[in-house]
């Protein structure tokens, strides 16, 4: 399930956020993807996508922010 590219990404993803942010976005959620294999590893029942979209999110949000329904640079 790891995206290659960024127009791989879900519509919710490629339709708001900037270039450069899909590009963290993309890079944080194959990270996570990897990391959280193993269901023990997760702290919630949750599956291992769901995990990967928040953690993919929580690091978009460390160097933008939704402004008005827009996502600007910190």
């Amino acid at each position: 399930m790891p995206y290659q590219t960024n127009l791989e990404l879900p519509k919710n993803v490629t339709g708001h956020l900037p270039q450069h942010a899909q590009d963290i976005y993309r890079e944080a959620f194959n990270h996570a993807w990897e990391e959280y294999a193993d269901p023990e590893k997760r702290y919630t029942d949750e599956s291992r996508e769901a995990v990967a979209h928040k953690v993919a999110w929580s690091a978009v949000k460390k160097t933008y922010k939704n402004q008005e329904g827009q996502w600007l640079p910190k």
